[in-house]
């Protein structure tokens, strides 16, 4: 049986781990509000690149970053570095396997802590550092550049990139989003049909390459912001998970030291009255 100094030791240790805790939980609600108010994902540059597309019969446009005869896919998953993430960057891994499993392909994978999945499937993959709020930019053009070349050179024709993305701040979801081929944005029903006879200066498969070029970096820079964005949450939901577990054994160990000290005290008592009686006789 534990010694109630132990014990005592054990409830103290547990309230400053706590207090930690909620230092930490306020930090990651803090980190999640200032990045939520300075992401912007440029909509309004999207919808131009595809009103470009509005002007072409992309159904007459022989280019791999629309109609790629090439099926091997190419499966990105965005997984985190920081700490506290480890069932959300499961579940990315595992979509990102269950997009393989559909259609074989290669297998990418940003962060130190995807790799460790990765090592564990026994699966053959490229990596790229874990997302850096200095350098996210960079970061995505990199990740354009190598989808690029790859898709150019017949190395494959899908990319699909597997990331979290918050439904709010307490729901996060993974998401598997197309890359390429490349699908703009549906018409309206009520917009017409007609392609517009518009003089090009440029063949269309070099204008298709450039405005694809284009919304592909524009779109891994979002993806990458809502990444980041998905993983304050998530550790936000972890900590609090944590807390709660913590709360549930301070209450057995608070209810171990009153009952051990109670049992110290009836003890005492009995031993008290007992000497009392000995010594009466």
């Amino acid at each position: 049986m534990r010694t109630l100094a132990k014990i005592k030791e054990d409830l103290d240790f547990n309230k400053g781990l706590s207090s930690l805790v909620e230092t930490l939980k306020t930090i990651a609600v803090s980190q999640y509000r200032a990045l939520e108010t300075k992401i912007e994902t440029y909509e309004d540059f999207i919808r131009a690149i595809d009103g470009f597309f509005e002007n072409l019969d992309i159904t007459k446009i022989n280019h791999a970053f629309l109609n790629s005869k090439n099926k091997t896919q190419f499966v990105v998953a965005i997984t985190s570095d920081s700490g506290f993430l480890g069932g959300l960057n499961m579940q990315v891994m595992n979509a990102a396997f269950s997009e393989l499993a559909k259609n074989s392909g290669r297998l990418a994978i940003i962060g130190e802590r995807g790799k460790i999945y990765g090592r564990g499937s026994d699966m053959s993959f490229v990596s790229f550092p874990g997302i850096s709020d200095e350098q996210r930019y960079g970061q995505a053009m990199q990740l354009r550049d190598y989808i690029v070349d790859k898709v150019l050179s017949g190395a494959f024709g899908r990319v699909t990139v597997v990331y979290p993305r918050p439904v709010s701040f307490t729901v996060q979801s993974v998401h598997s989003f197309q890359l390429l081929p490349y699908s703009p944005l549906k018409k309206d029903a009520s917009a017409s049909n007609d392609v517009r006879d518009v003089i090009m200066e440029s063949g269309s498969d070099d204008i298709t390459e450039y405005l694809v070029y284009l919304w592909m970096g524009q779109k891994i820079y979002d993806i990458f912001w809502l990444s980041r964005l998905a993983e304050f949450a998530a550790r936000y939901i972890h900590l609090e998970g944590s807390l709660q577990k913590l709360k549930d054994i301070d209450k057995k160990v608070k209810q171990e030291y009153f009952r051990i000290r109670h049992e110290l005290i009836d003890r005492t008592m009995r031993e008290l009255f007992a000497a009392r009686a000995i010594y009466a006789k």
